[in-house]
């Protein structure tokens, strides 16, 4: 099954609690939730329906040697229900069952102290609403249906999310009612059903059913989950925050990744860079690495290093000439690189920070790069690499889709092998070829092969673009992580020491995505990489904001436009940001340990890249995210302006015509 029927256990107790509408205000009602991932879907029905929540603790009996496979259950009271198939067809010796549950008897009672203050709930006489978060077989609810009706309740009725019609129809022979709120076929799990099943802690079990006894003995509720992100916030002006909560965010960490909810939003670069600034300055950074392509970035990298041509910043800047050129030739970035070319200038040559590209679409450029640096040091090898290339000569353009779209459906020749024996042959003679150019040669053999790296990338990556998006993303984002950490180890060469590099690309790239959407999409992305690579050397950092306006394009190639961003929408992170009242803040995860229990429920985010269609927002801009396994910290800006062009049109100028006009006055 495809599909994500619940974005999480509190999801699917609210449809549950919609199901079962008709006992809302009767007397004599209990919920029970089968710990433990039935009771945050029984809080949720308990809540809405205005009855008392219990917890009813049952534990599957684990065939042993055979762990994932489970022979039976064991409930409070005694209650054991057997497999009789399982055991039959694995011949299992009843000292053998036996030894297993008294184990699993032993948990049961551990948990029953640990989940409660008191004595359980009366149920003789009651009605009694049973609720997990799935069913399979059904066994671990027929032995706490079992266990139930030892206690002399009135009616039973089982109520869960997610289970196979048979099961249902069994246990619709055992109890009053039972309420299966979807059944799909063909039934492969009940995780299947939830698009975020992460296990329920002890803590989360015994902190709902304290919510519970509190509300309905009339105390102080418990902290809202406003109240609760209220009160660990870190103010940060600008969405910057101070420094001492930035350096204690980073620690020693040698990647921090800043990310941005958009493509053309002023108060994501400004913010980013300052906090850029600042880890250059005094936590001794040495580069910023950007979701841009490798020769457009190295120009600027040339310029802050007071190596290249270029006598100003925004001369450097013209590098950026391919869509969406004002992503990176726009105003907070100028005032960017001109900062660092003059912090640079009072550093020596091994101390300065440099400004690098990770990305891979500048294939035609990057060929010619390498072409011009074998041109100074081997000619012959040049002649050789601009043969090797030259199967992509009957392409047009620079951005490789036409050649792409050729190769990969047979109409064109494929330059894989070519490409490949380039990086190779550059790679072998790599000292030599340093040795040639003296002090400067090895930053100059490392652009020429990063350029020969984009070709080859680039080269598979406009192929596989054409067969699966998930594929292409996924190629794309390998890349960004090569180059990131082949820089690492270059920069950190010449350092003498671990290198320390600042990334800037959308959230999309930098948030882990396995606590996304796009994970069970199949996507891996450059945040996830990096976790993995170093897990406790790198900070993410995300951005997120409210309403304001926006740089963007209405589709890929077109002009861009100050564009209208809407306010978020419902069951969003932005949205209960909002809900908070605060201008910009920050929540810190790794120190805030309340607000990540708090959005650590699967919500909506919002991403706007260089295109944005308010018509179809819900589909082109929002996916499913856990916040608090996404990034390690969140900036939120609520309003917030468009990233200024350096070249404005008229139509930027003029802004999007608002939605009531000619109407509105």
């Amino acid at each position: 099954m495809t599909d994500r029927l619940f974005s999480d256990r509190r999801d699917a107790g609210r449809v549950l609690a919609g199901l079962l509408g008709h006992y809302r205000g009767l007397p004599g009602v209990v919920v029970l939730g089968l710990s433990r991932g039935g009771v945050p879907v029984a809080y949720e029905v308990a809540t809405a329906l205005g009855h008392p929540l219990d917890v009813l603790l049952v534990r599957k009996l684990r065939t042993p040697g055979r762990e994932e496979l489970a022979m039976g259950a064991i409930a409070g009271g005694g209650v054991i229900v057997l497999d009789e198939d399982v055991v039959r067809g694995l011949g299992l010796q009843s000292d053998t069952i036996r030894q297993v549950a008294e184990r699993e008897a032993r948990e049961l009672a551990r948990r029953e102290r640990a989940y409660r203050g008191g004595p359980p709930v009366e149920l003789s006489g009651k009605t009694v609403i049973m609720v997990d978060d799935g069913l399979a077989t059904g066994a671990s609810m027929r032995a706490a249906v079992r266990a139930v009706r030892q206690r002399k309740p009135a009616r039973i009725v089982v109520a869960v999310p997610a289970a196979p019609e048979s099961t249902c129809q069994e246990l619709s022979a055992l109890v009053d009612e039972a309420v299966c709120a979807t059944t799909p076929t063909p039934f492969f799990s009940v995780g299947e059903s939830y698009w975020n099943f992460t296990q329920t802690a002890d803590e989360e079990v015994r902190r709902l059913l304290r919510t519970a006894a509190s509300a309905r003995a009339g105390a102080p509720p418990a902290r809202t989950d406003l109240a609760i992100l209220r009160s660990e916030l870190v103010p940060a002006q600008d969405g910057v925050p101070p420094d001492e909560v930035l350096f204690d965010i980073v620690g020693d960490a040698r990647f921090v990744l800043i990310g941005e909810a958009s493509h053309g939003t002023h108060e994501f670069y400004a913010a980013r860079a300052r906090m850029t600034r600042r880890l250059i300055e005094e936590k001794g950074f040495v580069a910023v690495a950007v979701e841009a392509d490798w020769p457009d970035a190295y120009r600027v990298n040339r310029y802050v290093r007071g190596r290249g041509d270029d006598a100003t910043a925004e001369e450097a800047l013209r590098g950026f000439q391919r869509f969406p050129a004002w992503m990176w030739r726009n105003a907070d970035v100028l005032e960017f690189a001109g900062w660092l070319r003059e912090h640079n200038e009072r550093l020596g040559e091994r101390a300065r920070a440099g400004f690098y590209g990770l990305d891979l679409y500048s294939l035609h450029r990057s060929a010619g790069e390498v072409v011009a640096y074998l041109e100074k040091v081997d000619p012959g090898a040049a002649e050789r690499a601009r043969g090797r290339y030259s199967c992509f000569d009957h392409s047009d353009g620079d951005d490789g889709q036409a050649y792409g779209f050729a190769a990969a459906f047979g109409a064109g020749e494929s330059c894989e092998r070519r490409v490949i024996d380039q990086l190779v042959d550059l790679q072998r003679n790599a000292l030599r070829y340093q040795r040639a150019q003296g002090l400067l040669g090895e930053d100059d053999f490392f652009h020429a092969e990063r350029n020969a790296a984009v070709v080859a990338a680039a080269e598979r990556y406009y192929r596989t673009m054409f067969g699966g998006r998930v594929s292409s993303w996924n190629l794309r984002d390998r890349h960004m992580a090569d180059t990131l950490f082949a820089l690492a180890e270059h920069l950190g060469w010449q350092c003498g020491e671990p290198a320390r590099i600042v990334v800037w690309a959308h959230n999309s790239h930098l948030g882990d995505a396995r606590a996304t959407e796009m994970g069970a999409r199949g996507e891996l992305n450059l945040g996830r990489l990096v976790r993995e690579h170093t897990p406790e050397d790198c900070r993410l950092i995300g951005f997120t904001t409210y309403t304001g306006t926006v740089t963007a394009a209405d589709d890929w190639g077109r002009p861009a436009e100050r564009k209208n961003v809407r306010p978020a929408l419902p069951d969003s992170v932005e949205e209960l940001f909002h809900e908070v009242g605060h201008k910009e803040f920050l929540v810190d995860f790794a120190h805030s340990a309340d607000a990540a229990d708090v959005l650590r429920r699967a919500l909506l985010e919002r991403a706007i890249g260089v295109v944005y269609r308010p018509g179809t927002e819900r589909q082109s801009h929002y996916f499913q995210t856990r916040l608090p396994d996404q990034f390690d910290a969140v900036i939120h800006i609520d309003e917030t302006g468009a990233l200024e062009p350096l070249e404005r049109t008229a139509r930027w100028e003029r802004g999007e015509v608002p939605e009531t006009y000619p109407v509105a006055v």
